[in-house]
């Protein structure tokens, strides 16, 4: 996934973007890297933080850089922040997304341009940061540069440019599918994507950035060079899984919608259970909500140790993403022994992970396991961001049960009617597979609710297939009547 953040001051800039670029560590697990400009031009450092945390690897760094502005970022594709030299001069780059279409772009600038882009040894690939770099580079002006990477980036990218002169812009994606969050103190601006920083450095919520919208931040304030437009579609699973429970997105808590989301569940999925737990970390606030509506206590049988595992769904190889969810979470007996539990749990990818984790509660005595999904099943492979992203759709243990119940060629569609006979023999099978008691998603309507915006500006894709970005081009999906 990744988390970037921003900081322009009258001052020194580095303290408030060291910690505010450390409060994105959970949204990736690959590299760091900050980028600060002062009197001896600019000034960068970057490590690998695989093998340990992001506060960890910079401390040292921090005492080395000065500057009024600078870039952080914490990235799961490519080393950043990048420096790069061209007609416009020198400028520092960050990027968060996705670009799908990567590869035909690297080729339309051979074509065009002859030039060259590095491959990178640590990723294994040209940067996606790189490429944006070079379409930024192509346009007569940094602005039109802006505008011309919005026009052509298929899937999504929210990017910052810090140049020479020490101007600062931000710029959202196109749709917004990634937030990007102002924030002021006196004589000072940050712009990052997760809110709940902002009151720890001292800095007043400002305004979030609308879709596809550029401002250029000075220690006094901001101005639009770009307008927002008007389509949005911020992910939805900010408010699922990966946002931070204190961050705030268009005006939605994070940790309200999840109680929001329990509430729901519990109301259309009761069952008779002695507690109620949550898989940590983000499910245990789901199951808050789940128990306070059903009138149940709320236990926590499995507790997570957290000093040093990372968030599962990092990992890119699939055993050390099961060896990490295994180790990270370590039972207590005395609460699962001869207990029905509800379980609270914010997604089901694979299944595995979750598979093991009810084996483990049998084992230990559990009486049931009665398990409640925050979300409704994973129908679609993310096509818009590096989150829950998959090598194939029959990762998902929904198109496996799919693909083997009718071959091939299915229709996908009927299987999204959580009233309809095809979605309770999925829901079914997903139940026996993981040896579960009972099985119960929640409806994309209540998700939607608990969420608190319209759908129309939510991405659902994962669950419903549909974007307002395709327009019903892609093969195979029913995105023209997300229209």
């Amino acid at each position: 996934m990744g988390g970037f953040c921003g900081v322009i001051s009258s001052g020194d800039c580095v303290s408030d973007l060291f910690f505010g670029t450390d409060y994105h560590s959970h949204l990736g697990t690959h590299r760091g890297g900050l980028c600060v400009l002062g009197e001896k031009g600019f000034q960068r450092s970057i490590h690998n933080i695989q093998n340990a945390p992001f506060r960890s690897k910079f401390e040292r760094d921090v005492s080395n850089l000065v500057g009024s502005v600078g870039l952080g970022v914490i990235s799961d594709t490519d080393p950043q922040p990048l420096v790069m030299r061209c007609a416009h001069g020198t400028f520092a780059l960050v990027t968060v997304g996705l670009i799908t279409n990567i590869e035909a772009l690297m080729q339309e600038m051979f074509e065009k341009n002859h030039l060259q882009l590095q491959y990178s040894t640590t990723s294994g690939m040209v940067g996606p940061t790189e490429v944006v770099s070079a379409i930024l580079a192509s346009a007569p002006t940094l602005e039109e540069g802006v505008k011309l990477v919005q026009q052509k980036v298929e899937g999504s990218c929210s990017f910052m440019i810090v140049t020479e002169t020490g101007r600062f812009l931000a710029v959202r994606d196109r749709y917004g599918r990634t937030p990007i969050i102002l924030g002021r103190r006196k004589g000072a601006m940050i712009a990052l994507q997760e809110s709940c920083a902002l009151s720890n450095l001292g800095y007043e919520y400002v305004r979030d950035l609308g879709p596809g919208e550029m401002v250029e931040l000075t220690p006094e304030g901001d101005r639009t060079l770009l307008e927002p437009g008007k389509e949005m579609a911020i992910c939805a699973f900010l408010w699922v899984y990966y946002g931070y429970p204190a961050s705030t997105y268009e005006g939605r808590n994070v940790e309200m919608s999840r109680y929001r989301s329990g509430s729901f569940l519990a109301r259309r999925n009761p069952v008779e259970a002695d507690a109620v737990a949550g898989v940590p970390d983000s499910g245990t606030s789901h199951a808050l909500g789940y128990a306070h509506e059903a009138g149940l206590k709320f236990a926590r049988p499995f507790v997570k140790y957290t000093p040093t595992w990372a968030r599962s769904f990092m990992p890119q190889d699939q055993r050390q993403r099961e060896r990490v969810a295994a180790m990270k979470l370590i039972p207590i007996p005395g609460l699962i022994k001869d207990k029905r539990l509800v379980c609270c749990d914010d997604s089901i990818v694979r299944g595995t992970q979750l598979g093991q984790q009810a084996k483990r509660l049998f084992a230990n005595g559990a009486k049931e396991t009665h398990m409640r999904i925050a979300c409704p099943p994973l129908l679609y492979p993310c096509r818009f961001l590096n989150f829950s992203r998959s090598k194939s759709e029959y990762d998902l243990i929904t198109r496996r049960f799919i693909r083997d119940r009718e071959g091939a060629n299915y229709d996908i569609e009927k299987y999204l009617d959580p009233d309809g006979e095809p979605y309770k023999e999925m829901v079914e099978y997903i139940c026996r597979n993981l040896g579960l008691t009972s099985l119960a998603f929640q409806r994309l309507d209540d998700l939607v609710a608990a969420i608190g915006l319209p759908k129309e500006r939510l991405c659902t894709y994962c669950w419903d297939g549909k974007d307002v970005s395709c327009g019903g081009t892609c093969a195979g999906c029913p995105c023209a009547s997300a229209r």
